[in-house]
């Protein structure tokens, strides 16, 4: 948990949104974070979405966990500052962006990183299942399979990017990629364990373990002001 001498907890603005295009996305945070830099007693946000089929490479990933051509992709792949190796997003997956200010928890990445994955092992125990960590490596594991992964960028101790969680999507998609360049840990979601279960369903559990994790007080924002949920692209919905 938080060590804190806050009299109460900080509040987090949460948005749950739809299906959002990657590119909007990463400039909705990429807003958020400028905002926030500006503006430090700015609140905190978790976005919760999930995107159309797209790949994204981290700061210097490596081309030799991509399956395809990248000069002559039929896919949509975005270069982007987050830290690590290439992944997949598409539905069924639940994205989390938290736009944190660390100074209010603690100034260390490896402890931030160590928090979104207990977020995500409390998420998994929600449904009677073991999320596991593996040493040297970030994300969190569920019988030696990979089903959630995590990549981020602190910027003046606000954070950007965040976690995926495969929920439900169709995974044909990972097989063009090495994703996370772990070549000999697959990848799986939870409707392996759970074949009925839905995006919608867990939503919920991610921002209440996270509101625990961070000691939040989460507050859905329905705000149409600066910086908040782009509103102008019809494929999202709310």
């Amino acid at each position: 948990m938080i060590p804190s001498t806050q009299l109460t907890p900080y509040r987090c603005l949460l948005y749950n949104v739809g299906v959002m295009p990657y590119e909007t996305a990463h400039q909705w945070q990429r807003s958020l974070v400028a905002e926030r830099i500006h503006n430090p007693e700015l609140d905190d946000v978790l976005i919760l979405l999930e995107h159309p089929p797209v790949y994204t490479l981290g700061t210097g990933a490596n081309p030799e966990f991509i399956k395809f051509n990248l000069d002559k992709s039929d896919y949509n792949v975005h270069r982007i500052e987050r830290g690590g190796e290439v992944t997949y997003h598409c539905p069924g997956q639940l994205v989390g962006y938290p736009i944190l200010n660390l100074r209010h928890y603690r100034q260390d990445l490896h402890w931030y990183l160590r928090q979104l994955e207990e977020v995500l092992i409390r998420v998994l125990a929600n449904y009677d299942l073991k999320g596991e960590r593996i040493p040297g490596f970030t994300g969190v594991w569920l019988e030696g399979y990979k089903v959630a992964a995590i990549g981020i960028k602190v910027s003046k101790w606000i954070t950007m990017h965040g976690f995926s969680l495969n929920v439900c999507p169709d995974m044909t998609g990972f097989q063009q990629i090495i994703p996370c360049g772990i070549i000999d840990k697959p990848v799986s979601s939870l409707a392996r364990w759970i074949p009925d279960i839905t995006c919608n369903q867990v939503r919920h559990s991610i921002d209440q373990c996270f509101a625990e994790v961070f000691d939040v007080t989460m507050k859905n924002s329905e705000s149409r002001g600066a910086g908040t949920a782009p509103r102008n692209d019809s494929s999202i919905t709310p």
